[in-house]
């Protein structure tokens, strides 16, 4: 696989109308891994850069979601700090979960992102108008997104999806000077 990520034609002009980006949590903000206490506690890493990336979206006025199939109360309090409003757990169809979110928040389907990496993501990515996988994603995945990130899934590849609506969305430059303070 190349380092290089995926940028099909129509990438960035997808990725310019996105008001709502919606994220799956294992295998996107972590690597996959599944931890478990002897007394069936799970536990979970996440990368700073990417809960960053999310808080940049936020003030670039997109929304932010996450629609995952396993309820956890780690994802709760990381939702939490991030200020993640919009959580959807314990989803076995995750097109319910789009729809909700939709009448929700009042925003098309077009006009969502969603960034996922195996296959139950594949139904609300073909909904959606921006679809993206990080590099590690499942081979299916990656042959149906509009952008794969050369990142894998815990390493970096959400805050990377989230520089990329930020340029297509022309507000980067604007939140990295108010960051140094030019």
């Amino acid at each position: 696989m190349s380092n290089k990520p995926v940028t099909p034609d129509g990438a960035n002009d997808r990725a310019s109308r996105v008001k709502l980006m919606i994220f799956d949590i294992d295998g996107v903000f972590t690597d996959g891994s599944l931890f478990f206490t002897a007394d069936g506690d799970a536990m979970k890493s996440f990368n700073s850069l990417d809960g960053h990336g999310v808080k940049m979206l936020q003030a670039a006025g997109v929304q932010t979601a996450i629609i995952t199939g396993r309820n956890s109360g780690i994802v709760a309090a990381r939702a939490r700090e991030l200020g993640i409003t919009h959580l959807h757990q314990g989803v076995a169809d995750k097109t319910v979960a789009l729809a909700q979110l939709l009448q929700t928040t009042g925003i098309a389907a077009t006009e969502c992102g969603y960034m996922g990496d195996d296959w139950p993501d594949l139904a609300v990515m073909r909904l959606c108008g921006f679809a993206a996988a990080p590099a590690n994603a499942h081979e299916e995945v990656l042959n149906r997104v509009h952008f794969a990130t050369a990142k894998r899934g815990g390493e970096g590849a959400v805050r990377e999806v989230c520089d990329v609506i930020l340029r297509a969305q022309n507000r980067y430059d604007g939140l990295l000077a108010a960051a140094i303070g030019a």
